[in-house]
């Protein structure tokens, strides 16, 4: 089998690697659960290809994320669920649907205008799909009430966002950012408090607090948490290679090397090192 920029060639490499008689062992065993954990990492390696501003690595990435969607597809297929056909047609009928500015008649005319209705739209959306579970069935408690909409399986600090954004708009948040700093000092404290007490849950509790209330300011700044710790780690990366670099140029090893010593080359690299 030969490699193909046909969409099909890959439907077909996936068919073969799922084959219960001649594919790959690994791959007939999978689930939607076991894959998923994959799923997310593909996406988040997408986000670091362009972060990194690497057109090679984001092609191969973005294929691999490709994957992921066609394995699931597959993996449905089987199941008598749906096919990668289906998932095509659905998101081919959700964009022409909301774009009726390109694809139908619409007076939306400028970004603002094609943002408000891009969200009545997804409302609509939603509720006929909270009518479609409620037909079947499907338990729904996770969507009732006004923050339902947010999704539980976002990483935590995207649901932190949606969550406060999703209350702002009825106006169940702070007119600015000064007193979230007072918000974080009380957090700040309460974790003390927790931590004195040496209690593990309690320890958790507040924790959570205070990144909530770190998620709320910087929402409010404008500074989106999640590239803001994606920037430290990067810089967290540089510096303590410079740690290692510099204590291998003096015969030093980091097994080795004392605390003092590697915080003496930390203050070094923040002098040198972005």
């Amino acid at each position: 089998m030969q490699a193909s920029k046909d969409i099909g060639r890959l439907i077909e490499i996936m068919a073969a690697l799922r084959n219960p008689e001649t594919g790959c062992p690994w791959d007939i065993v999978q689930t939607f659960e076991t894959i998923k954990p994959y799923t997310i990492e593909e996406a988040y390696e997408v986000a670091d290809a362009i972060e990194r501003n690497d057109p090679d690595d984001l092609c191969e990435e973005l294929g691999d994320l490709l994957l992921q969607v066609v394995f699931h597809a597959r993996i449905a297929e089987e199941a008598g669920l749906f096919s990668f056909g289906d998932v095509v047609e659905a998101i081919t009928r959700k964009m022409i649907r909301r774009h009726p500015h390109v694809f139908a008649v619409s007076d939306a005319s400028t970004p603002e205008a094609v943002k408000v209705q891009w969200d009545t739209i997804k409302a609509e959306e939603k509720a006929e799909r909270s009518e479609k579970r409620r037909r079947r069935g499907v338990a729904e408690e996770h969507h009732d009430g006004h923050l339902g909409t947010v999704q539980r399986s976002f990483p935590a600090l995207t649901e932190a966002i949606k969550l406060q954004e999703r209350a702002a708009k009825v106006g169940f948040d702070w007119s600015e950012a000064a007193p979230i700093l007072d918000k974080i000092e009380e957090e700040v404290g309460e974790l003390r408090e927790a931590l004195a007490e040496g209690r593990p849950e309690k320890i958790t509790d507040e924790l959570g607090d205070l990144i909530f209330a770190l998620v709320n300011i910087g929402r409010h700044v404008g500074a989106d948490p999640e590239q803001a710790l994606r920037g430290t780690n990067t810089k967290f990366r540089r510096r303590f290679r410079y740690i290692e670099k510099s204590l291998d140029a003096s015969g030093e090893t980091l097994e080795d090397a004392s605390l003092p010593r590697m915080e003496e080359l930390w203050q070094a690299a923040k002098g040198e090192v972005c």
